[in-house]
Protein backbone atom coordinates (compact mmCIF):
# COMPACT_ATOMS: atom_id res chain seq x y z
CA UNK A 1 0.00 0.00 0.00
CA UNK A 2 1.56 2.97 -1.11
CA UNK A 3 -0.55 6.64 -0.40
CA UNK A 4 -0.28 10.27 -0.47
CA UNK A 5 3.15 10.26 -2.90
CA UNK A 6 1.97 14.01 -4.04
CA UNK A 7 4.20 13.62 -6.92
CA UNK A 8 4.02 17.61 -8.30
CA UNK A 9 5.41 16.99 -11.90
CA UNK A 10 4.74 19.61 -14.30
CA UNK A 11 5.86 20.79 -17.63
CA UNK A 12 5.18 23.36 -20.36
CA UNK A 13 1.52 21.69 -20.61
CA UNK A 14 0.93 23.42 -17.09
CA UNK A 15 1.36 26.96 -17.95
CA UNK A 16 -2.47 27.10 -18.58
CA UNK A 17 -3.37 25.75 -15.12
CA UNK A 18 0.08 27.21 -12.97
CA UNK A 19 -2.38 29.91 -11.21
CA UNK A 20 -3.90 26.52 -9.87
CA UNK A 21 -0.81 24.17 -8.86
CA UNK A 22 1.37 26.65 -7.74
CA UNK A 23 1.26 26.07 -4.14
CA UNK A 24 0.95 22.31 -4.73
CA UNK A 25 3.59 22.37 -6.83
CA UNK A 26 6.22 23.57 -4.24
CA UNK A 27 4.85 21.42 -1.02
CA UNK A 28 6.52 18.20 -1.41
CA UNK A 29 9.32 18.80 -4.14
CA UNK A 30 12.01 17.64 -1.55
CA UNK A 31 11.15 15.39 1.48
CA UNK A 32 12.96 13.60 4.36
CA UNK A 33 12.70 9.45 4.41
CA UNK A 34 10.88 8.47 7.46
CA UNK A 35 12.73 5.61 8.11
CA UNK A 36 16.02 6.81 6.60
CA UNK A 37 16.40 10.30 7.92
CA UNK A 38 18.08 11.42 4.17
CA UNK A 39 17.03 13.43 1.55
CA UNK A 40 14.32 11.82 -1.09
CA UNK A 41 11.90 12.76 -3.33
CA UNK A 42 7.94 11.86 -4.03
CA UNK A 43 9.42 10.52 -7.35
CA UNK A 44 12.02 8.24 -5.68
CA UNK A 45 9.93 7.05 -2.80
CA UNK A 46 7.28 5.82 -5.23
CA UNK A 47 9.96 3.99 -6.99
CA UNK A 48 11.75 2.30 -3.88
CA UNK A 49 7.57 1.40 -2.47
CA UNK A 50 7.35 -0.25 -6.37
CA UNK A 51 10.85 -2.31 -5.93
CA UNK A 52 9.53 -3.20 -2.56
CA UNK A 53 6.45 -4.33 -3.57
CA UNK A 54 8.15 -6.38 -6.48
CA UNK A 55 10.32 -8.24 -4.13
CA UNK A 56 7.75 -9.73 -2.30
CA UNK A 57 6.03 -10.44 -4.68
CA UNK A 58 3.04 -8.71 -3.51
CA UNK A 59 -0.28 -9.68 -5.43
CA UNK A 60 -1.61 -6.29 -5.53
CA UNK A 61 -0.63 -2.64 -5.13
CA UNK A 62 -3.05 -0.85 -3.17
CA UNK A 63 -2.96 2.93 -3.97
CA UNK A 64 -5.81 4.64 -2.06
CA UNK A 65 -4.95 8.20 -3.15
CA UNK A 66 -3.11 11.43 -3.22
CA UNK A 67 -0.28 9.62 -5.80
CA UNK A 68 -0.32 13.30 -7.36
CA UNK A 69 -0.86 16.74 -5.68
CA UNK A 70 -2.79 18.26 -8.41
CA UNK A 71 -3.73 16.74 -11.98
CA UNK A 72 -1.13 17.78 -14.01
CA UNK A 73 -0.73 15.96 -17.44
CA UNK A 74 2.82 14.63 -16.85
CA UNK A 75 2.07 13.64 -12.75
CA UNK A 76 0.10 11.02 -14.85
CA UNK A 77 2.18 9.73 -17.84
CA UNK A 78 4.96 9.43 -15.33
CA UNK A 79 2.97 7.53 -12.75
CA UNK A 80 1.34 5.43 -15.38
CA UNK A 81 4.59 4.28 -17.30
CA UNK A 82 6.10 3.73 -14.08
CA UNK A 83 3.38 1.13 -12.77
CA UNK A 84 3.00 -0.32 -16.25
CA UNK A 85 7.22 -1.34 -16.42
CA UNK A 86 6.69 -2.35 -13.02
CA UNK A 87 4.78 -5.52 -13.96
CA UNK A 88 2.46 -5.14 -11.23
CA UNK A 89 -1.32 -5.24 -10.37
CA UNK A 90 -2.55 -2.63 -8.86
CA UNK A 91 -5.87 -0.73 -7.61
CA UNK A 92 -5.77 3.09 -7.51
CA UNK A 93 -8.86 5.51 -6.28
CA UNK A 94 -8.46 9.33 -5.99
CA UNK A 95 -7.67 11.29 -2.68
CA UNK A 96 -8.30 14.93 -1.94
CA UNK A 97 -5.37 16.25 -4.07
CA UNK A 98 -5.46 14.10 -6.95
CA UNK A 99 -8.27 16.02 -9.15
CA UNK A 100 -8.13 19.27 -6.98
CA UNK A 101 -7.04 22.06 -8.98
CA UNK A 102 -7.28 24.98 -6.34
CA UNK A 103 -9.22 28.22 -7.10
CA UNK A 104 -10.81 26.35 -10.13
CA UNK A 105 -14.48 26.81 -10.06
CA UNK A 106 -17.00 24.27 -9.04
CA UNK A 107 -18.09 22.08 -6.62
CA UNK A 108 -15.71 19.22 -5.28
CA UNK A 109 -17.81 16.52 -6.77
CA UNK A 110 -17.91 18.75 -10.01
CA UNK A 111 -14.29 18.80 -10.00
CA UNK A 112 -13.60 15.29 -9.34
CA UNK A 113 -15.62 13.59 -12.41
CA UNK A 114 -14.16 16.79 -14.29
CA UNK A 115 -10.40 15.68 -13.76
CA UNK A 116 -10.88 12.20 -13.26
CA UNK A 117 -12.49 11.87 -17.01
CA UNK A 118 -9.90 14.26 -18.22
CA UNK A 119 -6.41 13.60 -16.55
CA UNK A 120 -6.69 10.69 -14.21
CA UNK A 121 -8.55 7.48 -15.99
CA UNK A 122 -5.41 5.58 -17.33
CA UNK A 123 -4.86 4.91 -13.94
CA UNK A 124 -7.86 2.92 -13.36
CA UNK A 125 -7.55 0.19 -16.20
CA UNK A 126 -11.29 0.09 -16.87
CA UNK A 127 -13.17 0.17 -13.91
CA UNK A 128 -15.20 2.09 -12.44
CA UNK A 129 -13.39 5.08 -10.69
CA UNK A 130 -15.61 5.72 -7.60
CA UNK A 131 -16.01 1.89 -6.52
CA UNK A 132 -14.22 -1.36 -8.15
CA UNK A 133 -12.76 -4.61 -6.54
CA UNK A 134 -10.73 -7.45 -7.30
CA UNK A 135 -10.33 -11.25 -6.09
CA UNK A 136 -7.32 -12.56 -4.95
CA UNK A 137 -6.62 -15.78 -3.73
CA UNK A 138 -10.39 -16.04 -1.68
CA UNK A 139 -10.12 -12.30 -0.61
CA UNK A 140 -12.06 -9.23 -1.64
CA UNK A 141 -10.31 -6.01 -2.48
CA UNK A 142 -12.00 -3.12 -2.62
CA UNK A 143 -11.45 0.06 -3.41
CA UNK A 144 -13.97 3.05 -2.69
CA UNK A 145 -13.23 7.15 -3.23
CA UNK A 146 -14.35 9.02 -0.60
CA UNK A 147 -12.09 11.83 -1.50
CA UNK A 148 -14.84 14.27 -1.17
CA UNK A 149 -15.45 12.98 2.74
CA UNK A 150 -18.52 11.98 1.49
CA UNK A 151 -20.42 8.87 -0.02
CA UNK A 152 -22.56 8.46 -2.99
CA UNK A 153 -25.55 6.39 -3.28
CA UNK A 154 -24.49 4.00 -6.41
CA UNK A 155 -21.20 3.86 -3.96
CA UNK A 156 -23.15 2.51 -1.08
CA UNK A 157 -25.60 0.26 -2.89
CA UNK A 158 -22.53 -1.42 -4.73
CA UNK A 159 -20.27 -1.68 -1.45
CA UNK A 160 -23.64 -3.40 -0.22
CA UNK A 161 -23.16 -5.72 -3.27
CA UNK A 162 -19.86 -6.18 -3.39
CA UNK A 163 -20.22 -7.84 0.61
CA UNK A 164 -22.53 -10.10 -0.29
CA UNK A 165 -21.52 -13.49 -0.10
CA UNK A 166 -19.53 -13.40 2.71
CA UNK A 167 -16.60 -13.82 0.95
CA UNK A 168 -13.58 -11.95 3.56
CA UNK A 169 -12.85 -8.47 2.13
CA UNK A 170 -10.34 -5.49 2.71
CA UNK A 171 -11.52 -1.74 1.86
CA UNK A 172 -9.26 1.11 0.97
CA UNK A 173 -10.53 4.79 0.62
CA UNK A 174 -8.44 7.93 0.79
CA UNK A 175 -9.99 10.09 4.22
CA UNK A 176 -9.81 7.84 7.17
CA UNK A 177 -13.33 7.22 8.85
CA UNK A 178 -14.72 8.64 11.85
CA UNK A 179 -13.36 6.89 15.22
CA UNK A 180 -14.20 8.44 18.17
CA UNK A 181 -11.27 11.15 19.67
CA UNK A 182 -9.67 11.73 16.47
CA UNK A 183 -9.85 15.21 14.73
CA UNK A 184 -11.24 15.92 11.58
CA UNK A 185 -8.91 14.20 9.32
CA UNK A 186 -10.69 11.24 10.14
CA UNK A 187 -13.86 13.20 8.62
CA UNK A 188 -15.16 9.99 6.55
CA UNK A 189 -18.96 10.26 8.53
CA UNK A 190 -17.40 12.82 11.42
CA UNK A 191 -20.79 14.19 13.27
CA UNK A 192 -19.29 17.64 13.27
CA UNK A 193 -18.21 17.37 9.91
CA UNK A 194 -19.25 20.68 7.78
CA UNK A 195 -18.70 24.76 7.29
CA UNK A 196 -18.30 25.18 11.06
CA UNK A 197 -15.08 22.47 11.58
CA UNK A 198 -13.35 23.28 8.09
CA UNK A 199 -10.47 24.90 8.32
CA UNK A 200 -8.97 24.68 5.52
CA UNK A 201 -10.97 25.53 2.30
CA UNK A 202 -9.27 29.29 2.34
CA UNK A 203 -5.71 28.03 1.88
CA UNK A 204 -7.01 25.07 -0.35
CA UNK A 205 -9.24 27.83 -2.04
CA UNK A 206 -12.11 25.37 -2.36
CA UNK A 207 -15.96 25.72 -1.39
CA UNK A 208 -16.19 24.92 2.29
CA UNK A 209 -18.07 21.63 3.28
CA UNK A 210 -21.75 21.91 3.56
CA UNK A 211 -23.34 23.93 6.18
CA UNK A 212 -25.40 21.02 7.28
CA UNK A 213 -22.93 18.32 7.50
CA UNK A 214 -22.70 14.62 5.87
CA UNK A 215 -25.69 13.42 4.18
CA UNK A 216 -27.50 10.82 5.17
CA UNK A 217 -25.81 8.29 2.54
CA UNK A 218 -22.16 9.13 4.42
CA UNK A 219 -23.73 8.09 7.81
CA UNK A 220 -25.01 4.73 6.77
CA UNK A 221 -21.77 4.04 4.90
CA UNK A 222 -20.17 4.47 7.95
CA UNK A 223 -22.66 2.21 9.83
CA UNK A 224 -22.84 -0.15 7.60
CA UNK A 225 -18.92 -0.55 6.87
CA UNK A 226 -18.60 -1.10 11.07
CA UNK A 227 -21.37 -3.57 10.49
CA UNK A 228 -19.71 -5.65 8.04
CA UNK A 229 -19.53 -9.01 9.83
CA UNK A 230 -16.74 -10.04 6.85
CA UNK A 231 -15.13 -6.88 6.50
CA UNK A 232 -11.46 -7.75 7.50
CA UNK A 233 -10.07 -4.54 7.95
CA UNK A 234 -10.25 -0.44 6.38
CA UNK A 235 -7.07 0.84 5.17
CA UNK A 236 -6.65 4.68 4.50
CA UNK A 237 -3.93 7.29 4.32
CA UNK A 238 -4.63 11.09 4.41
CA UNK A 239 -3.18 11.95 7.40
CA UNK A 240 0.40 11.18 6.90
CA UNK A 241 0.70 10.21 10.22
CA UNK A 242 0.80 5.96 11.09
CA UNK A 243 -2.21 5.08 13.13
CA UNK A 244 -4.67 2.27 14.26
CA UNK A 245 -7.93 2.34 15.64
CA UNK A 246 -10.45 -0.96 16.22
CA UNK A 247 -14.00 0.51 14.96
CA UNK A 248 -16.69 -2.23 16.11
CA UNK A 249 -13.98 -4.43 16.12
CA UNK A 250 -12.75 -4.20 12.83
CA UNK A 251 -9.14 -2.73 12.90
CA UNK A 252 -8.80 0.70 10.76
CA UNK A 253 -4.95 1.22 9.90
CA UNK A 254 -3.91 4.56 8.53
CA UNK A 255 -0.32 4.72 7.11
CA UNK A 256 2.01 7.78 6.86
CA UNK A 257 2.98 9.18 3.31
CA UNK A 258 4.70 7.62 1.14
CA UNK A 259 6.17 11.11 -0.07
CA UNK A 260 8.47 10.78 2.49
CA UNK A 261 9.07 7.08 1.94
CA UNK A 262 6.62 5.43 3.98
CA UNK A 263 4.66 2.32 2.66
CA UNK A 264 2.47 -0.30 4.22
CA UNK A 265 2.78 -4.44 3.63
CA UNK A 266 -0.08 -6.31 4.40
CA UNK A 267 -0.17 -10.20 4.61
CA UNK A 268 -3.49 -11.69 5.16
CA UNK A 269 -2.91 -15.10 6.70
CA UNK A 270 -6.24 -18.14 6.87
CA UNK A 271 -7.17 -19.22 9.77
CA UNK A 272 -6.54 -23.02 10.63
Amino acid sequence: MLSDTHLGLRDAREEPFSQYSKRMAGAYVKTRHAKSGQPTTPQDSFMEGIASAKKSKADLLALPGDLFSFPSEANVEWASQKLLESGLTWLYTSGNHDWHYEGMEGSSQELRDAWIQKRLLPLYGGANPLISSRDIKGLRVIVLDNSTYEILPEQLNEFRRLLQGGMPSLLFIHIPLYAPGRPMGFGCGHPDWGARSDKNFAIERRPKWRETGHTQTTFDFHREVLAATNLLAVFAGHTHQPSLDLLNGIPQVVTDDNASGGRLEIEVLPLT
